[in-house]
């Protein structure tokens, strides 16, 4: 019992040194490149010394880690297994009575590690430092955002509905402005103008060139005129946010604003569901890559490391791409955005199982 609880302490410390080696020399290497691909942006619109070491890269390191965890997690177990297999320390192992399942039980404690420091970067840690990393990337780098929407229909509170057939949210101005009260299926009140205004000084819109009319029962009133000013349950700021604006927040803050946008009829509900979903999907797959891992390079094969790290390379890609695909049906199709994110892993699970039962015979 000892000598396992040595051998334990072994895989463990091994398992975890090569995979916080590996990313940490990936990451350097993803810097370099990163800073040679800006150098210009950064250049161009004089970015501070200060700004890009914390504001930017300071922040780019655990979202990039954090993205390819699991396929560093899968080369770094090939790694050093298919090493161990090499110099027979597996099967030293295996004979000495020590069962396959047990041998797996100090890698599940390093994917669990892993796991648990994923989850918590993925939730709350990641969201916040995403905060600051793109505001850098939005002065520094990319262009100015401009919303190219048509047609942009929105419910704003549970009875009301707004249309605009465009809107620039440059100047803050909306064009062919329409806003609907509607109750029990039918319209109460309906307002129609030719553009709205953002008035930043008195917090309220200007709705110029308007009509509204009125319905109750029977009657009908119909009200003109060329301004009035109004408050409304929108602002400009919802009409300048790029897609990525939901990686901002974290967890506690992106299910309260799924639900406030659930009550508003949004029709990027599943966009949100998903990335709410993902976060913890994705760290769980650590587990299933490790024992796909350690199932195929706990024995000594032809071909050695390089064939095996190869095949963890392919499994890893076509693990992501598999994500990538089905995040896509949930958010442009009609599949459930929690289902979406946990098919990789369930089919994956199905192929861990089935290596795994391969590599006990």
């Amino acid at each position: 019992m000892m000598k396992m609880k040595i051998l334990d302490r072994y895989i463990i410390r091994k398992f975890l040194g090569t995979f916080f080696f590996a990313l940490g020399l990936i990451i350097l290497i993803a810097i370099v490149f990163d800073i040679s691909e800006k150098i210009d942006d950064f250049i161009e619109k004089e970015a501070p010394i200060k700004a890009i070491v914390f504001d930017y890269y300071l922040n780019f390191i655990p979202y990039f880690g954090n993205l390819f965890s699991p396929l560093f997690v899968f080369i770094s177990v090939i790694f050093f297994t298919t090493r161990m297999a090499n110099l027979t320390e597996i099967v030293a192992i295996l004979s000495s009575g020590v069962s396959f399942k047990r041998l797996l039980l100090p890698y599940m404690i390093g994917a669990t590690v892993i796991t648990c420091i994923s989850l918590y970067l993925n939730n709350y840690v990641i969201p916040h430092s995403n905060s600051t990393r793109i505001a850098f990337e939005t002065k520094y780098i990319k262009n100015p955002f401009v919303y190219k929407n048509r047609h942009v229909h929105r419910q704003i509170a549970p009875s009301v509905f707004i249309y605009f057939d465009s809107y620039n949210n440059v100047d803050k101005i909306g064009y062919q402005f329409s806003m609907e009260k509607i109750e029990n299926g039918k319209m109460i009140s309906k307002l129609m103008s030719e553009r709205i205004i953002w008035d930043s000084t008195k917090t309220k819109w200007k709705v110029e060139n308007y009509f509204i009319r009125t319905i109750d029962g029977m009657k009908e009133n119909i009200k003109s005129g060329y301004q009035i000013d109004t408050v409304l349950a929108f602002k400009p700021d919802e009409f300048n946010r790029r897609s990525n604006y939901i990686e901002t927040m974290d967890s506690y803050q992106l299910k309260k604003y799924i639900d406030e946008e659930t009550q508003r009829g949004s029709e990027e509900i599943p966009l949100y569901q998903v990335e709410l979903y993902r976060r913890t999907s994705f760290p769980f797959a650590t587990f299933i890559l490790t024992l796909i891992g350690v199932s195929l390079s706990s024995k000594k094969v032809r071909g050695g490391i390089g064939m095996q790290i190869g095949l963890g390379i392919l499994l890893s890609f076509t693990y992501i791409m598999f994500m990538q695909i089905s995040q896509t049906f949930a958010t442009n199709g009609n599949m459930s955005p929690l289902l979406a994110v946990w098919i990789p892993n369930i089919f994956f699970s199905i192929i861990a199982l089935y290596l795994a039962k391969k590599a006990m015979q």
